[in-house]
């Protein structure tokens, strides 16, 4: 992303937050905005606290939790994301994870002396019951909504932040691009990379976004070893093993960073049946292939262009 006048960064999910916003006096009430909201998703969410409502329902061996708003939506989310994708996006990898070693937050996560592989019991296992307000897993299956979370935050964020800012406001959480609000004249500039924390300098393409969202996945950046296998965060749920990688990167505009984030998921995961799905959907994807080769589908711009969006599902 291009650098602003009125823009500030901070820590959030175990990565960035970058919030820019339009006018100068809104920077500050836009940041109390997403500060909050990434507070309520991370107790809530975070697979990784054992306070978090998460936690609680991970643990609780099929019996159900009551759970607040936000994990009521975020669960609802991603069982969705698990619908419109045939399973491709499945929260309940949470086990599958751990046993690849992903068990602590990634700032600290180390290698692992063998691979293990787990079944993933599917998004059926996961019962969400809106009118007793409780969330319910089968036994033995433990969620990850690291798919669907962080985005549903990131357009809940851009939202408030706009809201209480009176002016646009751009989002990004650990990448995850979300924008409310008027844009300015020129829209927002935006450096699509491998990894959203490279500089300008990195190897990607810049394009101009003026609303939904926007998101990117990548084989490239989380990845460690168990055993002699080097391994990436995500899953197959098919196989309960990181996906084979034929796309190194993958970006989607979408008309939510929700909605974009579960496309670049599913997209790593399909390999290549995901260009025929991308383009018959309509979303405008970029796909970067693991010999660098880049492919541009549904309107996805050429450098300076605007970037147009639809919706998944």
């Amino acid at each position: 992303m291009t650098a602003s006048e009125f823009r500030a960064t901070f820590a959030a999910f175990g990565s960035a937050a970058v919030v820019v916003a339009t006018e100068p006096g809104g920077l500050p009430p836009a940041c109390e905005a997403v500060q909050a909201t990434v507070a309520e998703f991370d107790l809530a969410c975070s697979r990784f606290r054992d306070d978090s409502e998460l936690s609680a329902v991970n643990a609780a061996a099929g019996s159900p939790v009551a759970a607040g708003d936000v994990l009521l939506d975020a669960v609802q989310a991603a069982v969705r994301a698990a619908q419109i994708t045939d399973g491709d996006v499945d929260p309940t990898i949470g086990e599958a994870l751990l046993a690849l070693g992903y068990d602590e937050d990634f700032a600290s996560l180390g290698g692992r002396p063998m691979l293990s592989i787990a079944r993933v019991a599917g998004w059926r296992a996961v019962a969400v019951d809106r009118s007793a307000r409780t969330v319910r897993v089968a036994p033995g299956v433990r969620l990850d909504l690291g798919a669907t979370a962080k985005a549903l935050a990131a357009d809940r964020a851009a939202a408030a932040a706009s809201a209480a800012a009176g002016c646009g406001v751009l989002v990004s959480l650990g990448g995850d691009i979300s924008i409310a609000g008027p844009a300015p004249d020129a829209g927002w500039r935006v450096r699509v990379t491998d990894d959203h924390r490279s500089g300008l300098d990195a190897p990607g393409q810049s394009i101009t976004v003026r609303s939904g969202g926007l998101a990117t996945s990548s084989t490239t950046v989380r990845r460690w070893q168990a055993g002699q296998t080097a391994v990436h965060h995500l899953v197959d749920p098919k196989t309960g093993l990181p996906a084979r990688v034929v796309w190194r990167t993958v970006s989607v505009a979408a008309a939510s960073c929700l909605d974009a984030n579960v496309a670049t998921t599913a997209a790593i995961i399909r390999g290549e049946r995901a260009v025929r799905w991308l383009a018959e959907s309509k979303l405008p994807s970029r796909l970067v292939s693991a010999d660098g080769t880049v492919r541009h589908l549904a309107g996805w711009p050429t450098d300076g262009d605007d970037l147009r969006h639809a919706a998944v599902g």
